[in-house]
């Protein structure tokens, strides 16, 4: 006897998969004016931080755009080749953003720490009015993502891009008042690598998570062995084994397992009793509620036969 439990199709939670392509849209297009704008200017000046800044600013457009084509796709209703429908692409998707951030990062990185020792001349003046350009279109850029910042791992990655971004242009602008106040032209270098340093752990954290649902780990904060002990807590219940759970999307972790009870449930209607008692302690009883599950309740000799590969009496 198996059963599946599924509250809401896979687009029914608007806190999860919300409309949010206008919010992407408008960002994205503040970031790629940014991007011509401080392009012109990195070349104007020879900035590194401006320079490595019109980068993060790229990788940030091509991220929104991607973010923008992914909550397009998330909309997309299930189908029978397609069970989940797209919502895995906002995961896809961040994980595409933060490996093109952390490039950007390390390029920085390498970048700044060469010119630490080889200074080039930085015109002040200009480079501070395109540091202001930039930190302007992301605090536009911010005001529109944050209310949405939590919504998905998608959202998540658009918001921390032009977070970092901005903080960044807050860089080249700090860059530009030493350099023009001092001459003390490595503080361009140390901007850089101040965005590098920005850039590289965020971009590390976000991978980290997208790689686990990807690989479909267990999600984060449910843990299996408590699980499996509450379920054999349960009146009927002789053994639990074959427990999986897995991360769909954002919001939407799954749990399976086998569930042996005794003989007597399937000629007494206690089975479908067991089987809502394990679906409700799956929902209520842990930190991470899980909505979506699938359980095989089945006898000690099913099992027995599972084991030694006989699926058929």
């Amino acid at each position: 006897m198996g059963a599946g439990h599924d509250h809401g199709s896979a687009g029914g939670d608007g806190a999860v998969t919300g409309d949010f392509r206008v919010r992407l849209g408008i960002a994205f297009g503040l970031t790629a004016t940014m991007v011509v704008a401080q392009a012109v200017g990195s070349v104007l000046t020879g900035s590194l931080a401006l320079l490595t800044d019109t980068a993060h600013a790229l990788a940030d457009a091509s991220g929104l755009l991607v973010a923008l084509i992914a909550a397009t796709l998330m909309r997309r209703p299930s189908t029978p080749k397609r069970t989940w429908g797209f919502r895995r692409i906002e995961v896809i998707a961040a994980l595409g953003q933060a490996t093109l951030l952390l490039g950007v990062g390390v390029y920085a990185a390498i970048e700044g720490i060469r010119r630490l020792f080889e200074p080039p001349d930085i015109p002040a003046s200009e480079l501070v009015v395109f540091g202001i350009i930039g930190l302007v279109m992301n605090i536009i850029a911010i005001v529109i993502l944050s209310s949405s910042r939590g919504a998905n791992f998608n959202m998540r990655a658009a918001f921390l891009e032009v977070l970092n971004d901005a903080l960044g242009s807050l860089g080249v602008i700090v860059a530009a008042i030493v350099i023009s106040t001092t001459g003390f032209q490595q503080a361009d270098a140390i901007a850089g690598l101040f965005i590098a340093a920005l850039i590289a752990p965020r971009a590390f954290m976000l991978m980290k998570e997208t790689t686990a649902v990807l690989m479909e780990f267990t999600p984060s904060g449910l843990d299996l062995d408590e699980v499996r002990r509450h379920i054999l807590e349960l009146e009927h219940v002789e053994d639990v084994h074959d427990l999986h759970a897995s991360t769909v999307a954002t919001g939407l972790p799954t749990i399976s397992a086998h569930v042996v009870v005794d003989d007597g449930c399937f000629s007494d209607g206690h089975a479908a009793a067991v089987l809502e008692d394990i679906q409700r302690c799956v929902e209520e009883d842990f930190s991470v509620a899980v909505h979506h599950s699938t359980f095989q309740i089945e006898t000690a000799g099913i099992s027995e036969r599972e084991a030694a590969g006989v699926r058929h009496p």
